[in-house]
């Protein structure tokens, strides 16, 4: 009886150690990482290898392709144009567009310029809401500081972890949560640069009115993704205001509570304004929908 309680301690510690190595490891260097791949700023668009396929000017990178595709627009709306006298259907007259290609010439070749200020725009909110939870409680408001906060909080010490505790439950749950955060906001990341560099194409697709829902989709996706970081900012806001001290259990839950509303964060953007799902596992025709 005495060596099968052994055992059986011997299995726990065993399965404890582990698995506080493994919270460790991932504490230690991975939610660093979140906070780069969450907040965006004007930075995304100065990677080396990103600015190669962006160009420097109108004659290489993306933009090329763009200006590129303008002159076959050109093309489709002269042939449209002549056809439209023996069909009598209704288009843009010659005046409205050359104006529009004019205009919209210009957008393009100066497409990453206006992301930029939309960057700009975002990231100066975020860092706002961040700056007054840094004011407020005199911490970073950051996922690195969250992780030290959550530690603390339910006394997750080096050689005290116990995951058949409630701490260690609540920290297990908080870990996997994050995990799954890194991993969506990964994918958030990506498809940022992705609509980016569909900028240019955005711009043109204005030019002609059955392509101009491009456009309308791409702002709407791009909007969203990049509203995302604002309702972070807030909830870790919130988060960082919650009073661990007294190490209660309800405090304890409101914790999870408010990971799982990080989770949440692009169901609700999309549910507000629309946009695109960063769930891997859900289909991305919502870049699609009107």
């Amino acid at each position: 009886m005495e060596n099968s309680s052994n055992i059986t301690s011997t299995i726990i510690a065993t399965i404890n150690t582990i698995l506080e190595n493994l919270f460790s490891s991932i504490d230690n260097h991975l939610y660093s990482i979140l906070d780069d791949i969450t907040f965006i700023n004007v930075d995304i668009l100065h990677d080396s290898y990103f600015e190669n396929i962006l160009g420097n000017s109108t004659t290489n990178g993306i933009t090329i392709i763009a200006n590129a595709l303008l002159f076959g627009f050109i093309l489709y709306y002269s042939i449209k144009y002549l056809f439209s006298h023996f069909t009598y259907t209704q288009i843009d007259s010659p005046v409205q567009f050359i104006f529009k290609c004019i205009i919209f010439s210009i957008f393009i070749n100066f497409s990453y310029f206006f992301v930029e200020q939309l960057l700009y725009i975002f990231s100066n909110i975020t860092l706002s809401i961040r700056n007054i939870g840094e004011i407020l409680f005199n911490k970073n408001i950051c996922f690195a500081e969250l992780i030290l906060n959550i530690n603390n909080f339910i006394s997750i010490n080096s050689g005290s972890l116990d995951i058949f505790s409630l701490d260690g439950i609540i920290k297990a749950t908080l870990t996997m949560s994050l995990l799954n955060l890194i991993f969506s906001y990964s994918f958030r990341y990506i498809m940022i640069k992705i609509f980016i560099l569909l900028t240019p194409f955005a711009f043109l697709s204005l030019i002609l009115q059955n392509t101009s829902w491009f456009f309308k989709a791409w702002i709407r996706n791009l909007f969203s993704l990049l509203f995302i970081q604002i309702i972070v900012a807030l909830v870790l806001l919130i988060l960082f205001s919650i009073d661990y001290s007294s190490k209660n259990l309800l405090s304890q839950f409101l914790y999870i509570g408010a990971i799982q509303s990080l989770i949440k964060a692009n169901s609700f953007v999309r549910e507000f304004i629309g946009g695109i799902s960063t769930n891997i596992s859900q289909n991305v025709d919502n870049f699609l929908k009107k």
